[in-house]
C-alpha cells in the first residue's frame, strides 16, 4: 500500500529567458516580455510529493518535519531572494525556465531522499502557470 505525503513551500527569485546563442530578435520573438533585460521576479509555490509505503513503526511514509527541513535547505535557502541567472550555479547555463527549475529542483531533492520512496515536484510560476516533473 503505497501513500503520497507532500510539502508545499515557497521561494521568491528573479530570472531571464534568454538564449545566449540567439540574437536580442530572436529572444524578443520567443519569450517575450520574460526576456526583460533587468530580469523580473516570480513568488515559486513548489509541492513536493513523496510516495512510498506507510512505516508500520511510525504510521509515516516520510517524516514531515524532515521534508521540510530538506526542501528549506536544498530549494529555498539556495533560491530565496535571488537573481537565478546570476546568483545560482544551477542556472548559469540552463536558462530558468519554470521547467527547468522544477527539474533542478526535483534533481537536488532526489540526491537527498531515499530510492525506495517516489519523488515529483510541482512548482507555481503564477496562480495558472505550474508544472511538474518526475524524473521519467
Amino acid at each position: 500500500m503505497k501513500v503520497t505525503v507532500s510539502r508545499k513551500a515557497h521561494f521568491n527569485a528573479a530570472h531571464r529567458l534568454h538564449n545566449p546563442s540567439w540574437d536580442d530578435a530572436t529572444n524578443k520573438a520567443v519569450f517575450g516580455k520574460c526576456n526583460n533585460a533587468n530580469y523580473h521576479g516570480h513568488n515559486y509555490v513548489m509541492i513536493v510529493h513523496v510516495t512510498g509505503e506507510i512505516d508500520p513503526q511510525t504510521g509515516y511514509v516520510m517524516d514531515m518535519k524532515v521534508l521540510a527541513d530538506l526542501i528549506d535547505a536544498e530549494v529555498c535557502e539556495r533560491f530565496d531572494h535571488m537573481n537565478l541567472n546570476i546568483d545560482t550555479t544551477e542556472f548559469k547555463e540552463l536558462i530558468p525556465s519554470a521547467e527547468n527549475i522544477c527539474v533542478v529542483i526535483w534533481q537536488l531533492l532526489r540526491a537527498k531522499i531515499a530510492t525506495q520512496y517516489e519523488l515529483k515536484v510541482t512548482l507555481y510560476e503564477t496562480e495558472r502557470n505550474y508544472v511538474e516533473y518526475a524524473g521519467q
